[in-house]
């Protein structure tokens, strides 16, 4: 029974962090058990300081409890070594100064690219139903899978217009990117020289700014007479 409540304990945990503030009803669905569950196990990660809610007026019946994560869940999800990171960003620049941390950076960024490129490039050799959606589909969704494999926590959703909302749920760099805000800008930028000039793509959310996510806009370009 404890294994059991600890593992509906960390669906919970998981669900939160994906998708944001929820209400118990709707956690219930998703976990296929009853809502006063739900509500016991959110009582017991709020006592343990993991969760919290805020209320939500509606037109008409009683306000809606809306749970989310705290703070301290922080280290319960990847952290890619967060303390050697910054202590490296911190004694690399003190060091050997800015522009010298600016070239290793983009050092990082060059690598990264080229690793991202070499696994989209397995998409071209796919003999698939994949290869019905175009080109750009299957980039995103793949780098989706590259970057949840690295601890991002990321999804792919397409929007009505074509555009797609890359989604990052999580940051294990979190620690290192408040100490460096050049990794920040360096992620942008390993995004836009990999999908290339023929997509616009725009942070509309960011942890560093406070959100619960970072999340970028995909938008192709349209070519009149064809599609991109």
């Amino acid at each position: 029974m404890t294994d059991d409540k600890q593992k509906a304990k960390e669906q919970i945990l998981y669900l939160l962090k994906m998708q944001g503030a929820t209400n118990a009803t709707d956690l219930a669905e998703q976990l296929e058990v009853s809502p006063m569950a739900i509500r016991q196990h959110l009582q017991a990660l709020r006592g343990e300081g993991l969760v919290d809610y805020s209320e939500q007026r509606r037109p008409i019946g009683r306000p809606v409890k809306l749970w989310q994560l705290t703070d301290r869940t922080l280290n319960l999800f990847p952290n890619t070594h967060a303390d050697l990171m910054v202590e490296f960003l911190n004694s690399f620049e003190a060091v050997l100064g800015e522009a010298e941390l600016e070239k290793v950076l983009a050092e990082r960024s060059r690598r990264q690219i080229q690793g991202y490129r070499v696994q989209f490039a397995t998409l071209e050799g796919e003999n698939c139903a994949n290869l019905r959606q175009s080109r750009l589909d299957r980039q995103v969704k793949r780098l989706a899978e590259i970057r949840t494999k690295e601890g991002y926590m990321a999804e792919a959703i397409a929007q009505t217009d074509g555009s797609w909302l890359f989604i990052e749920n999580h940051c294990p760099i979190n620690e290192a990117a408040r100490t460096c805000r050049l990794l920040c800008r360096s992620e942008l930028e390993v995004f836009k020289t990999l999908f290339g000039p023929t997509v616009t793509i725009e942070r509309v959310e960011h942890i560093m700014e406070g959100d619960r996510r970072c999340a970028y806009q995909i938008t192709p370009h349209i070519k009149s007479g064809g599609s991109t």
